[in-house]
């Protein structure tokens, strides 16, 4: 059953599996050929113009195909930058604080969960870990404000595995509180380097919209703004599709020219669920931020962050 010149060919009313199986790889090699001769051509056409070259085509993906978002800010925006003057983080952001970083758990918590949390310890300068033993919530913030915290970081777990991250910022809010995924311990990691005690770098990327904004400066908040650039490590919050990928590196000059990394973990990867005013209140609290599936998840080209 040959295709006509110029049509499609309906591998669907084929019905020998032998014939139909050769047809479809015959198809796709021409064109595949029919692609390269095409590229093969555009090149000789670019390089036969005089003058300025073609601009590069970009291809369309998900993330410069998004939903149009009303909240999106450029940069320098000056409604932002003066909400941001007058904001939780404020004090934070002009060095008038140091933050000091209380890690706990859910209680009873496994083996997995504590290991993470002590690998939080070491990335998080002036952080400690404390056992939850049964104490709610409600009794540990008002604690961790009289001892001077400026925030609290509890990782909760489900079937022996960390699962979710709150994050509340003292003493005032805001709260985030993230699904966690794709968790992966620095030890285990091929090639890992030795963290050192030196204050990292924080790089925060393709945070655009005001939601984006108070997330990313929430995540800041956690570590020193001041930091030790002799010791060359720097921490990634890398915002894509509303997934927060989180790296923690070294960089190592291996010429004038060229730099390396070198990855000390952990990595995991973050999901915003919610976003609340003030610190923790699981009941009466004042949601800025709600993820709900049914009516937000419309359409794989829409983000939030």
């Amino acid at each position: 059953m040959a295709a006509r010149e110029g049509k499609e060919v309906d591998f669907s009313q084929i019905k020998n599996k032998q014939r139909r199986s050769s047809l479809y790889q015959k198809e796709k090699l021409k064109k595949a050929k029919e692609k390269r001769d095409r590229k093969r051509k555009r090149k000789q056409e670019e390089s036969q113009e005089e003058g300025e070259p073609k601009p590069k085509q970009v291809p369309r993906t998900i993330d410069n195909t998004r939903v149009a978002d009303e909240t999106i800010v450029e940069p320098q925006d000056e409604e932002v930058l003066k909400d941001e003057e007058i904001d939780e983080f404020a004090a934070y952001f002009r060095c008038e604080v140091v933050p000091k970083v209380l890690i706990t758990s859910s209680d009873r918590s496994k083996v997995k969960t504590v290991q993470f949390m002590k690998e939080l310890q070491h990335i998080i300068p002036n952080s400690e870990v404390r056992v939850r033993k049964g104490i709610d919530l409600k009794k540990i913030i008002p604690q961790a404000k009289e001892k001077g915290f400026t925030a609290l970081v509890v990782v909760n777990e489900d079937k022996k595995m960390p699962n979710g991250i709150v994050i509340s910022h003292l003493p005032d809010g805001p709260t985030a509180h993230f699904k966690l995924t794709s968790v992966k311990l620095g030890r285990t990691i091929k090639n890992h380097g030795r963290k050192t005690s030196h204050r990292p770098e924080v790089i925060l990327n393709n945070f655009s919209t005001r939601l984006g904004h108070s997330v990313a400066r929430l995540l800041a908040a956690l570590f020193p703004y001041d930091p030790q650039f002799q010791g060359r490590q720097c921490v990634t919050f890398h915002n894509q599709r509303d997934f927060i990928f989180f790296r923690h590196h070294r960089y190592i000059f291996k010429n004038q020219k060229k730099a390396g990394l070198q990855e000390l973990g952990p990595r995991f990867t973050l999901k915003l669920r919610s976003l609340q005013r003030g610190t923790f209140d699981s009941k009466f609290g004042e949601y800025e931020w709600i993820h709900k599936r049914k009516e937000m998840d419309t359409s794989r080209k829409k983000f939030f962050l």
